[in-house]
């Protein structure tokens, strides 16, 4: 009989290999399918479904990653984002531990949604930190309400996952989408930097300004855009919620 166990598959969007924006250094990206979050101005909604993709395996995709090591340098790797990486944990743990045999710095890039303590998540969560060196998290809101309706899911877990990550002394980048009227509400960033303030291990902040440039795949899904219309956050606001986060930029 044959007992030979099935190779572990994952469904992998698309590959960046000169990635400058998704962790310290030139950084080849991952981008793997699915996503439960609903956020109203994801520019990649393509990537919310689970059976899109291609398939490959762990051994495979590494290897395919790996031959763009020389653009590394000393600092740069591999950063494995989404969709949401987290919804393929056991892909995920497998990829992550052939990158480190090789020594490679590995960023996980997540919105933090699939995060609970409850098993058998969490054994596999915690596996999969001893073999991440940086997590880049999404900050969308800190208000709960306001979180769902702009992304459909509540943020609880979200924010334990960051004490969590902060306790553990795990190194974090945070991220916030910054879409004028929506998600540059002074109270909601004042709570936000309160949140920064508790943790102990975020090493950057960083604010992206809201774009536009992925409508065209809503229409082309044939799924109602919500934010139509509304603009880019002009230098200024950037500038205002930047000074509320305490970030401040190298001369």
């Amino acid at each position: 009989m044959d007992t030979e166990k099935k190779a572990l598959v994952g469904h992998v969007h698309s590959l960046e290999t000169f990635g400058l924006v998704d962790g310290p250094g030139v950084r080849t990206v991952v981008f793997l399918q699915g996503c439960r979050m609903r956020c109203r101005y994801c520019h990649n909604p393509e990537t919310w479904s689970m059976s899109g993709g291609e398939e490959w395996s762990a051994k495979d995709l590494f290897n395919r990653v790996y031959r763009y090591r020389t653009y590394w340098k000393n600092n740069g790797g591999i950063t494995v984002s989404g969709g949401e990486p987290l919804l393929q944990i056991d892909f995920l743990l497998e990829f992550f531990a052939l990158a480190k045999a090789k020594g490679i710095h590995t960023t996980l890039d997540t919105a933090g949604n699939p995060f609970t303590r409850e098993e058998p998540f969490f054994g596999k969560f915690r596996k999969l930190m001893e073999l991440t060196d940086l997590v880049m998290l999404d900050f969308k809101e800190m208000d709960g309400v306001r979180h769902k309706e702009l992304t459909g899911v509540a943020n609880d877990n979200i924010l334990d996952l960051a004490r969590y990550l902060s306790d553990t002394g795990k190194d974090m980048w945070i991220r916030h989408v910054l879409v004028p009227g929506l998600t540059d509400q002074e109270d909601d960033l004042k709570a936000m930097r309160s949140m920064l303030d508790e943790l102990k291990t975020v090493k950057k902040v960083e604010i992206l300004p809201y774009h536009s440039l992925g409508l065209f795949k809503w229409q082309n899904l044939g799924i109602p855009y919500t934010l139509e219309g509304v603009p880019a956050p002009t230098k200024e606001e950037v500038e205002r919620a930047e000074k509320i986060l305490g970030i401040r930029k190298a001369d």
